[in-house]
């Protein structure tokens, strides 16, 4: 069962209700996931003797979750620092969302951004490791591919009544739905960093991040017309549109 604990104050209980139609109890009931959501004053705190820093990659190394140490230009870490880009780019754009009319998508930015950490551990754990079988069970990703069916159904309810553009739509749509857009642009590269590492992190780890990028193209669009914030398309220097506009 997927634990996603969210350090976040206690009025995101009903907001993730809201936003998110029963996803909050299917979550719950379903057995495939559960999503807690805990107070700052209930976050585990570190005492101040803790030192952030450790010297252990000084020389050029990090260790991955089996103990495997790995030059830092290894594609595992390339892989981990698009997703950690990511994730740290849907906190900005819950910045910019914070007190706007399209506020309810926060919810599902911070439970994106827990996942992206499930993700990590995914990668960061390799399936061909030998002896390591309890820590590949530990970081199985969405096996019944539940989470990567959630997405689609955001998806579909994002994408009601949006504008119908034939031509292509230019990043745009105020400050939170570019940020979404530049979420994107990582995203895929996020899936692309991914590929040199398909046969060793589950399939559906890389399923999710391919529909992710959907997801937050959708979202972008979403936000610029919740927020009435008209989107830019693209037009040809001497005055048409695209081709698919003929």
């Amino acid at each position: 069962m997927l634990v996603c604990r969210l350090a976040a104050r206690s009025r995101l209980a009903p907001a993730l209700r809201r936003s998110f139609g029963t996803l909050g109890a299917v979550l719950q009931s379903d057995n495939r996931g559960k999503i807690t959501i805990k107070a700052p004053e209930e976050v585990k705190s570190y005492p101040a003797t803790v030192k952030v820093y450790t010297r252990t990659g000084d020389k050029g190394t990090s260790s991955l979750f089996t103990g495997e140490r790995r030059a830092k230009d290894d594609a595992v870490f390339d892989a981990l620092g698009s997703t950690d880009e990511l994730s740290s780019i849907l906190g900005l754009a819950i910045a910019y969302l914070q007190a706007t009319p399209a506020d309810t998508l926060i919810p599902r930015l911070e439970v994106i951004q827990c996942l992206l950490q499930d993700v990590g551990s995914n990668v960061a754990t390799p399936l061909n490791t030998e002896k390591q079988a309890s820590k590949i069970r530990r970081t199985r990703f969405d096996p019944d591919g539940y989470h990567c069916t959630k997405l689609e159904e955001w998806v579909d309810e994002l994408s009601e009544g949006l504008p119908v553009h034939r031509s292509f739509i230019l990043p745009s749509g105020g400050l939170a739905a570019s940020t979404l857009h530049v979420a994107r642009t990582v995203c895929r590269r996020a899936e692309r960093s991914l590929i040199p590492l398909k046969d060793d992190i589950d399939r559906e780890t890389l399923m999710f991040v391919n529909r992710l990028s959907d997801f937050l193209f959708v979202a972008a669009r979403w936000v610029a017309k919740t927020q009435g914030v008209t989107e830019r398309i693209y037009v040809h220097p001497k005055g048409r549109s695209t081709e698919f506009d003929k």
